[in-house]
């Protein structure tokens, strides 16, 4: 963790992650459709960790920025506040390199990159942990809310658990669309020869 005192040991017993992730894990394992599973995502771990809103956003490694696959809970006017740059935001920036990322106050926290366009959304707290797939993160998953909260270290674990299943989900979406595609290439090759003879 990046802030001194961003962990707390004592777990939060009210909330019940367990349920929660046997439900991403069932809309997971049941669906081709990666948005829907991607939205399922978001808004279960919203209400599960009883936040104000979550954000998944995946990594276009040519431009350097994060790209929004799945929210739940903020403004289209927040949306639009402009590009993350991963380059010009340090809490992304660490959580793409491993690490989970707490901050307290985002409204005057240096790492985060809008604070006024938080400010305005009401935003106060923000856990960010990594997507990542065989070591290497894809995207970045982040929980926001709208009072200072302390993350303990089940909330921590919940968030990168989750972000854990949406990133496999990603991979498993996109190695299904390439078999598809080689398979539609391989058959119009075929099929193309065939005619030919």
């Amino acid at each position: 963790m990046t802030d001194s005192n961003s962990i707390s040991t004592p777990a939060t017993p009210q909330r019940d992650y367990y349920q929660a992730l046997y439900q991403a894990a069932l809309t997971i394992t049941s669906s081709l459709d990666l948005d829907q599973v991607l939205q399922s995502v978001v808004s279960s771990t919203t209400e599960a960790m009883g936040v104000k809103a979550c954000a998944l956003r995946l990594l276009d490694a040519a431009s350097g920025q994060l790209r929004l696959s799945a929210v739940y809970g903020l403004s289209s006017e927040y949306l639009a506040k402009g590009p993350v740059n991963v380059t010009s935001s340090p809490v992304d920036n660490e959580a793409l390199h491993g690490s989970p990322v707490y901050i307290a106050d985002v409204r005057t926290d240096p790492r985060f990159q809008y604070k006024d366009a938080a400010r305005h959304e009401g935003l106060v707290s923000i856990l960010c942990v990594p997507l990542e797939v065989r070591g290497e993160a894809i995207g970045v998953m982040r929980v926001y809310t709208n009072t200072v909260t302390t993350f303990h270290e089940d909330d921590i674990q919940f968030l990168s658990v989750l972000a854990s299943l949406a990133a496999l989900a990603i991979e498993n979406a996109r190695l299904y669309e390439s078999v598809k595609n080689s398979y539609n290439g391989v058959m119009s090759a075929f099929w193309g020869t065939y005619i030919e003879a």
